[in-house]
């Protein structure tokens, strides 16, 4: 029998999961900086630590560190740089792998943090060679660390990005009957007078705003982000974290009206504050957002004095005063798709910017998500003293949208599909007056993969069956000629007009448009208009859907259903389940083929007839190939 050899007994040390615990440390301060910072570099540096902790290897310097994933030439040098700082600090025989770690404490205590959150510069300076214990912190939400020691918790600075999001949903939460969450809009509306910077315009000499801060309170659980368009809403550690700033913030008040009366009751009752005026001036500098611009009935004058001047509305006041545009200021601007401007045949689209140049038409080119044009009403904005940069305009979205189509092009959407999908879109998007501007192109539209009568058909259903108004020209010098008359013709139509902002959610018929633009003091409804940022970002095309989006695709892609019909069929049944279920409760096969028949669509409510019914079902209950 093989003789054991002799228990040791003693005390085990864990060893360091990674062999490089001073980049491991070095590339978790980056990240927490970045992450403190609210720059997306978090997201690298953090790509860098996973990759690093899975190298078995020591590495000798940054440069080693390129053979990994995730390390590009400037986290090598950062690394270089680093350590060239650590041999000036502790020599250039001082130890950086995890396998030296048989000496002092202070060695063992550093390696030890490689592994967890790095504590601040002056707790590792204030801690000795007996100070290897010393309690390591985390910057996240409150918690247990190992050991027991609780984490520090995370609280947002007053009067910071983060402390008004919280602040903002917290008192929407305590309204009664408020829906419990906002979206990005409202959030930023309703936060804005909790922060001293701007949740649209960056600060000087940054490219971040206010509401960089919300995906840190996203990583902290401290915030809950669904549904698209985003819908924001406080999670149970939120909720309580903006309870704690809520009443914290109360007491402050308190605390301030007992020194304002106590300063009354030593003072003379009437008193003189020279400074009002630039207090004034320095709120709004902070809020980055110019005055309303509001016209009320003279006994609403008062009330309206009382909100812009930033103290507490009256009960009665429209809380949507600020989103009204006077006629004068304001602006009627063309944009322009940037697809319109770069990618393809360049010089043929940038001779549709040189004849808009040539014909004084003001255009400003940006990003949008449907159409490729369309106007929007810019609001006119003084600088403001001492800013670089003037506040943000408020942009409200004519209901006049162009979708442009070269002949070519119209072919190639019809065979690939695009070309119903945009149409869908485009009835989708809150815009009323949809166009499609077709341009023939001479020659170029005689070698086709389709023929000449099925183009003429789809562009005629575009126009009778869809309710699109179709424009056809010649080349792109007329389609810059029709822009030209439309940024004129629009520019008189709205040259007296009061316009109103309006959301997506308060739109729900024709009949309630009227009566909100009767109850604001407007004759015509057509003055209720959408912002740019809403109208942009619903109109997202690879945006997360719902089951009844995807429903609604699936209907479309079959041969013979339009639009028109998908929304009849969605109105009986919203999901597919639904639908099953509608046919297991049918007695026969027969009545299953039938039971969309007498579903009616469209303006002239026709039937959808039995042979798509019959194609429908076969689709959704056939066990193996449709024949």
């Amino acid at each position: 029998m093989l003789s054991s050899e002799p228990v040791r007994l003693g005390r085990r040390r864990r060893l360091s999961p990674c062999p490089n615990p001073l980049f491991l440390r070095w590339l978790t301060e980056l990240r927490d900086q970045a992450r403190e910072r609210g720059l997306k570099t978090q997201h690298v540096y953090q790509k860098a630590i996973c990759s690093l902790k899975k190298y078995p290897l020591p590495l000798r310097n940054g440069r080693e560190a390129k053979i990994l994933q995730n390390f590009g030439d400037g986290i090598c040098k950062l690394l270089d740089d680093r350590l060239q700082k650590h041999y000036k600090e502790h020599g250039a025989d001082a130890p950086i792998h995890s396998q030296s770690r048989r000496g002092t404490p202070r060695r063992r205590h550093s390696c030890n943090m490689a592994s967890s959150a790095i504590p601040s510069e002056t707790s590792r300076k204030s801690t000795g060679k007996k100070g290897c214990r010393a309690p390591k912190r985390l910057m996240g939400d409150g918690g247990i660390e190992k050991g027991g020691r609780k984490r520090r918790e995370y609280v947002p600075q007053k009067r910071s990005g983060g402390y008004a999001v919280l602040l903002a949903l917290y008192r929407h939460c305590q309204i009664p009957g408020s829906k419990g969450y906002l979206s990005k809009l409202e959030l930023q509306r309703e936060a804005q007078t909790l922060c001293d910077a701007s949740f649209t315009a960056p600060s000087l000499g940054s490219k971040y705003t206010a509401w960089s801060s919300v995906s840190t309170l996203l990583q902290r659980d401290l915030l809950l982000k669904t549904h698209n368009p985003a819908r924001y809403s406080l999670t149970e550690v939120g909720m309580a974290l903006a309870q704690r700033l809520e009443s914290s913030e109360k007491e402050e008040e308190e605390q301030q009206t007992s020194g304002d009366q106590e300063d009354a009751s030593l003072g003379p009752a009437a008193t003189i504050d020279l400074t009002e005026d630039e207090q004034e001036e320095k709120d709004a500098c902070t809020t980055h957002r110019p005055e309303p611009l509001v016209t009320v009935p003279q006994k609403q004058s008062v009330e309206v004095g009382m909100s812009i001047s930033g103290k507490p509305q009256a009960a009665g006041l429209d809380m949507r005063a600020a989103d009204i545009l006077l006629p004068g200021s304001y602006d009627i601007v063309l944009c322009v798709d940037f697809i319109e401007t770069t990618g393809g045949c360049a010089a043929r689209k940038q001779e549709l910017v040189r004849e808009l140049q040539r014909n004084g038409v003001t255009f400003d080119i940006r990003k949008l998500n449907v159409g490729d044009f369309l106007w929007v009403a810019k609001e006119k904005v003084t600088p403001v003293p001492g800013h670089l940069r003037p506040p943000p305009a408020r942009e409200l979205v004519l209901d006049y949208v162009i979708e442009r189509k070269r002949i070519d092009d119209l072919c190639g959407s019809i065979i690939d599909g695009r070309f119903r999908e945009q149409k869908f879109r485009l009835k989708r998007c809150g815009l009323r007056r949809p166009v499609y501007l077709v341009e023939e192109c001479g020659s170029a539209g005689t070698h086709l993969s389709l023929p000449e009568s099925t183009l003429q058909q789809a562009v005629v259903n575009t126009q009778v069956v869809d309710g699109f108004f179709v424009k056809r020209v010649q080349d792109v010098r007329e389609s810059a000629v029709y822009l030209t008359i439309m940024t004129r013709y629009l520019q008189k139509l709205y040259r007296n007009k009061t316009l109103v902002c309006r959301s997506k959610e308060e739109e729900e018929g024709a009949s309630e448009r009227v009566c909100l633009g009767k109850e604001r003091g407007l004759e015509d409804p057509s003055c209720s208009l959408l912002s740019f940022a809403e109208f942009n970002e619903g109109a997202v095309k690879n945006k997360c859907q719902t089951v009844r989006e995807v429903f609604a695709r699936q209907l479309m892609q079959i041969s013979g259903v339009s639009g028109d019909k998908a929304a009849a069929i969605l109105e009986h049944y919203g999901t597919v389940s639904s639908l099953l279920q509608a046919y297991e409760q049918c007695s026969s096969d027969a009545d299953r083929e039938k039971l969309l028949s007498s579903v009616r669509y469209g303006k002239l409510k026709r039937n959808i007839g039995p042979a798509l019914s019959r194609t429908i079902y076969q689709l959704y209950s056939a066990p193996g190939a449709l024949s």
